[in-house]
Order: C-alpha cells, then structure tokens, then sequence
C-alpha cells in the first residue's frame, strides 16, 4: 500500500502531512534539557525576578529607578523564553535515537562516524535539532550543509558537503543509533 505522506528533507521521517506542518523533531535529551530548563526558569527564575521588581518597587521613584528597569528587563526575557520553550515543547516531535530502526540509513537523531577524505580526519557527529547543537560535544543541527548532505545516506557512501572553506568529501564509515 504506497504511503501518503512527507518525507521531510532535513530529518529524513516520514510524516501524516498535518503532522508535518506543525512539529519540530527534537532528540529525547533535548526535550529533556528544555524541560529542565522551564522549570528553573518557572520555579527559580521568575520568582527571584517578581522579589526584585517588588524591592525596586519599595525605593520609590521608578522613573530614575536602575534596579526597577533592570529587574523589569530580565522579566521581560524570562517571560519570552518561557513562552518560547512552551511553544517548542508543545510542537516537538520527541525522537529517541535507541528505539530508531532506520536500517543504517542516516536520519535524525543519529550518530554518524566519518572520515574527511582529504585529510584522513576522522570525526563524530549526532545530528540533533537547532536548540540542541553543540560543536563542543559533536552534536551538529539538522539544518547545518554537513546534516544536510548526510540525511539518507549509508555507511559506505561518500557525501560531498559545501564548506564555508569550500566542498570537502567525507566518507560516511558507520551509522549508529545511540
């Protein structure tokens, strides 16, 4: 029976064409990592700031009142990035890369070992969504040239990808789930 859906081109999932219009994939460890960080920010953060207006507050005039324009700013920004982790939250599409089945092809949420063909370099990435890119741990966005060349390709292939330094080759060694 053919399938009636999306093949979204950055992660490489097949999805229900609603689905697909409205959900953002996000590795498990991300979607952890943004809950961790609303709570702090609903549980620690807007607190600490609500005490900081309110004391400001009691030094009297607010309109040369530093503290009071401060406190009201990083109000502001704790307000915004909580609407923006809920909103990411809620349209996540939460993928676990230890229950993926993908058959070696490389997808989202995968670890993919290569090696830069000029320079024999050999090199580790786990392609993850934008919020969770991290060169310092190896983990690159599903939106970067490298993610891009490597989506569906397989341990064996070779990927051409356009560098800012210019087109470098890799050869894709091994495709891993982890």
């Amino acid at each position: 029976m053919p399938y009636h859906g999306t093949i979204c081109d950055l992660c490489g999932f097949r999805f229900a064409k609603k689905e697909f219009m409205s959900t953002v994939p996000v590795t498990k460890r991300g979607a952890e990592m943004m809950k961790e960080e609303l709570l702090r920010l609903k549980t620690k953060d807007r607190p600490s700031v609500i005490n900081a207006i309110a004391e400001a507050r009691a030094q009297g005039d607010l309109s040369e009142n530093a503290e009071y324009d401060a406190a009201k700013e990083r109000q502001s920004f704790i307000e915004g990035r909580i609407a923006e982790l809920e909103g990411k939250l809620s349209a996540a599409q939460v993928i676990d890369p230890a229950v993926l089945d993908a058959e070696g092809r490389v997808v989202f949420a995968s670890t993919v070992d290569l090696e830069d063909l000029e320079s024999g370099q050999k090199v580790t990435y786990q392609i993850v969504g934008e919020d969770e890119a991290d060169l310092k741990h190896m983990k690159i966005s599903v939106t970067s040239p490298i993610a891009r060349a490597l989506i569906g390709k397989y341990a064996g292939d070779v990927v051409e990808v356009n560098a800012p330094s210019g087109v470098r080759e890799y050869e894709v060694l091994e495709v891993r789930y982890v």
